[in-house]
């Protein structure tokens, strides 16, 4: 027998061995794991996160950067555009500021706004039990009226900008040291959170977005060092409020892929990339900004939309009280003036330097600071002060402190107006739903005809009219906690009242409508303090137990709260004013200022970074290609929220 015909036979001989075996195991009913068929996956496109930019956009600052940079560029969100006439007035946009402050009733509302927080000042013991009593600005006013500025040097080594070669727009710094002399329009493309715009020069909405493309495309090339044509390899992540004009989020996205030529765009909320960037799967993100304060409840990355807050104050407006104390305690540089861009900076500076939140530090201390303005020598000046410090940032909790007076302080997200691109929006579900509530409401009804007694109650409760009352705040008799689309403006019970009484389903649609928007504008004029605020948003969470795990993890980020003691001040507050029925549930109620020791003006912009490198996210981009075929239906598919 050959080698061959051997190899044969033992092949022959395995073989049916084998059979054996698959027999046996067969009879003693053991399966065998069944391989399964070989799919090719589809081939995903690796995202190279150094190709990634990510844009947040502030009211006072833009921070931009690569994905994998440790710190974004930060620079100050403001552009100089030169005269296109000689001979044309300057414009400026106002920095600290705003309308609204010079109403007869202001300094009347300042007034009440200060007794309430001295009251407040006077009522918290120290930590050795003793009460603190306020300091009268009389007395640091009689030291600080004798005090005259000593000269350091006779140059303070600061220069205006140069525009010898009049260049057309200037950008940040650069803006912001222009000569008031010069042919320049100061323009800030922010403010409170939304696009600036305004019946005043460089205010319309094509001016403000050709403002925010050349800030961002100057900032871009200058700083990230990467050329405008280059931007077709690379992606963008960019953070908007929680709180957002979903026209203005559409032309953002517009320019950014149209315009700036960026491949593809993620757009998510700066709540939920705060999460993102400290490392929290829920939150109740408290974001104080410079000019507005926004809170939302975030729950495995999907902020609740029913309990997001945007209030109309931040830390320009501590700023600007700041001023007004130290005006009335005498502050001694005089020429100190609201209206100047330097001035303002200054006293911001002087803000995060001597405010605080800690109750412990009484009585009468000295400082002192420096002027260092162009053409001006550098300046010291000493100055005594007293619970100035500590009153500006309690104007957070008491809001009237800032004699605000006639404005909007409280801004709710309100329903799609609709968009003509966008035939499948949402008032296109609502009306999908209500006729299929109106067929199930009939069908009901049939079911009830045929039933002895006819007892309609539970389904009618369940069923009649919710579609159209859902706009109703929440704990009032109906729509209940709302979710997905009908919840929109629904405001929740201010710590547990009812803003509607039960029974009242029965009006007709319009008087009901036409009360709604009555107790909208109430809500809307009213100013909550940051306590009052957190307190109300987490109590618009559905359930308790989401509730309870907000108040396990209060999440402040923004540069509006950076102040010694904040975060114990404001646990206090919490503790305090929290329903009692949750005193006994939550365990621990906690606020994080400083998460991972990071500076938390930054956490939102390093979430958006994180988001741009999960794999979780790449069905979020939206390309270039798509956008200019669909158009702003893309956002509806792919973003993260409900558009």
């Amino acid at each position: 027998m050959t080698q061959a015909e051997k190899e044969q036979d033992s092949g022959k001989e395995k073989e049916k061995e084998r059979e054996k075996e698959k027999e046996k195991e067969q009879q003693r009913g053991v399966k065998r794991p069944i391989a399964p068929p070989a799919i090719p996956e589809p081939l995903q496109e690796q995202i190279q996160s150094n190709f990634v930019v990510v844009i947040h956009p502030g009211s006072r600052t833009l921070r931009i950067g690569r994905a994998t940079d440790t710190l974004p560029v930060t620079v100050p969100h403001v552009i100089a555009r030169r005269h296109k006439q000689s001979g044309q007035p300057r414009y400026e946009d106002a920095w600290l500021l705003r309308e609204g402050l010079n109403k007869p009733e202001s300094k009347e509302q300042r007034q009440n706004g200060l007794k309430m927080v001295d009251q407040a000042i006077w009522s918290k013991k120290m930590s050795n039990g003793v009460r603190r009593t306020p300091v009268s600005a009389d007395q640091a006013r009689a030291y600080n009226c004798q005090i005259r500025p000593a000269v350091l040097d006779s140059s303070s080594r600061v220069k205006w900008t140069n525009t010898a070669h009049h260049p057309p727009h200037l950008v940040g710094e650069e803006a912001l040291y222009v000569n008031p002399s010069d042919c320049y329009n100061i323009h800030w493309p922010v403010v409170r959170g939304q696009l600036n715009v305004h019946p005043g020069p460089g205010g319309s909405l094509t001016a403000i977005m050709a403002d925010l493309e050349t800030i961002w495309s100057h900032v871009i090339q200058k700083h990230l060092e990467i050329p405008l044509k280059d931007l077709k390899y690379y992606r963008c992540v960019l953070l908007v409020p929680n709180i957002y004009n979903r026209q203005h989020i559409k032309e953002l996205v517009n320019m950014l892929l149209l315009n700036m030529g960026f491949a593809a765009i993620i757009v998510h909320q700066e709540s939920v990339c705060a999460t993102f960037g400290s490392g929290l799967s829920s939150a109740c993100v408290v974001d104080v900004g410079d000019q507005k304060t926004s809170l939302c409840c975030v729950e495995d990355g999907v902020s609740h939309r029913n309990s997001r807050l945007c209030l109309a104050y931040g830390g320009s407006d501590v700023t600007r009280t700041f001023f007004w104390l130290l005006q009335r305690a005498g502050l001694p540089y005089r020429d100190c003036q609201l209206s100047s861009r330097l001035d303002c900076q200054l006293l911001q500076q002087l803000k995060e330097t001597f405010c605080h939140l800690d109750q412990d530090t009484s009585g009468l201390q000295d400082h002192e600071f420096q002027t260092r303005f162009p053409e001006a020598p550098a300046l010291l000046y000493q100055v005594r002060l007293g619970d100035e410090k500590l009153q500006a940032p309690m104007g957070l909790f008491y809001p009237t402190t800032f004699g605000i007076v006639g404005q909007k302080m409280t801004s709710l997200q309100y329903r799609s107006q609709g968009d003509t691109e966008d035939p499948h929006d949402e008032h296109y579900l609502l009306a999908t739903q209500s006729k299929q509530d109106q067929s199930s409401k009939s069908a009901a009804e049939r079911k009830a005809v045929s039933r002895p007694g006819g007892a309609l109650d539970g389904e009618m409760s369940s069923q009649g009219g919710i579609g159209e009352l859902s706009d109703l705040p929440r704990g009032c008799g109906i729509g209940g906690s709302g979710g997905g689309m009908q919840g929109e403006m629904e405001l929740g019970p201010a710590q547990g009242e009812c803003l509607m009484g039960t029974g009242e389903v029965d009006e007709p649609l319009s008087a009901h409508l036409s009360r709604k928007t009555a107790i909208m504008s109430q809500f809307e004029s009213k100013a909550l303090g940051l306590d009052k605020a957190i307190l109300h948003s987490i109590d618009c969470c559905a359930s308790d137990e989401t509730k309870r795990k907000m108040y396990s993890s209060i999440l402040v980020v923004g540069g509006g709260l950076i102040f010694h003691g904040a975060q114990e001040f404001l646990l206090h507050r919490i503790i305090n004013k929290m329903p009692p029925s949750f005193r006994r549930l939550v365990d621990n109620v906690e606020v994080i200022t400083r998460p991972k020791d990071m500076d938390p003006r930054l956490i939102s912009w390093k979430g958006g970074a994180v988001l741009a490198c999960l794999d979780t996210t790449q069905e979020m981009w939206i390309h270039q290609r798509e956008w200019q075929r669909f158009g702003v239906r893309m956002l509806r598919e792919r973003a993260a929220f409900v558009w």
